[in-house]
């Protein structure tokens, strides 16, 4: 990490949990708390909070800068570089949840656009009838039988769970192939470029957000919980379902495959899942 990206975090932490704990700006509406999966409400407004003044700062203008100086065949290119590291830990994470057809596919998709595909820039593995998908290790704690926990807002990172917590932050990075890049100043710039890109992505929906939404807090919370949900069941989730740990061990049968469309986590964070 470079001296000016490893002296900027501490900043931001500072700030973090100086808006936190002076309450900040946020409105805490009064039956805040009562919603069995977010417990912890007003203090998840208040990181919603420090994540929007920061996007709004930083985040989106940056993004904006990058969408108007780069041509979209260019902007393609990068996001679909990026969606091919994923590839790895598509597969594994498949393989995981008892899905091994699903698996080599994905292996097949990182070898073909890896290579024909010039690192993913295209897509050829499509054409080949080679599916998309996108799993990561916090469905795979979900199919597994794990409840996804108190709704949690990570500062600067948005939405999640607890699980998800655990799962997309504690385990992912050590599928990305990004991680085991030695070179730190090139590790921090493909990680900065991701972000941003992700976050260009998210442009078009800051204004559908804003216009929907009476609480833009609940909005996303709603939106992130029942697409989480959707992820772990594959699109095809039970009828019913609370959410909680599985009294069963193993994992559910499998359910057909379906495409994960891009959604917002929070116009205040980049990206996630």
């Amino acid at each position: 990490m470079t001296d000016s990206t490893s002296s900027r975090f501490p900043r931001l932490a500072l700030l973090a949990l100086a808006v936190i704990v002076s309450g900040g700006c946020a409105t805490i509406p009064a039956d805040s708390g009562n919603d069995a999966r977010d417990p912890i409400e007003s203090f998840n407004r208040q990181v919603f909070e420090f994540n929007d003044v920061v996007d709004r700062a930083i985040l989106k203008p940056v993004a904006q800068a990058y969408q108007y100086v780069l041509p979209e065949p260019v902007r393609d290119c990068i996001s679909n570089i990026f969606s091919n590291f994923r590839e790895p830990s598509n597969a594994v994470n498949n393989l995981l949840q008892g899905k091994p057809v699903d698996a080599l596919s994905d292996t097949c998709r990182f070898v073909v656009n890896t290579t024909v595909g010039l690192a993913g820039c295209f897509d050829p593995a499509r054409a080949m009838g080679l599916e998309k998908h996108s799993e990561d290790f916090g469905q795979t704690l979900g199919r597994w039988g794990i409840g996804a926990g108190p709704y949690l807002v990570v500062p600067i990172l948005g939405p999640s769970t607890l699980r998800d917590a655990i799962g997309v932050y504690g385990v992912e990075p050590y599928l990305d192939p990004n991680f085991y890049i030695d070179n730190i100043r090139v590790r921090n710039a493909i990680i900065g470029t991701r972000v941003v890109d992700q976050r260009a992505q998210l442009l078009q929906t800051d204004e559908l957000i804003s216009g929907a939404a009476l609480d833009k807090y609940r909005f996303i919370r709603d939106g992130y919980l029942q697409r989480r949900r959707n992820q772990v069941h594959d699109g095809a989730p039970p009828p019913s379902e609370t959410d909680s740990p599985a009294s069963t061990g193993g994992p559910p049968a499998a359910a057909p495959n379906v495409k994960k469309e891009l959604v917002p986590p929070q116009s205040g964070a980049p990206g996630a899942k």
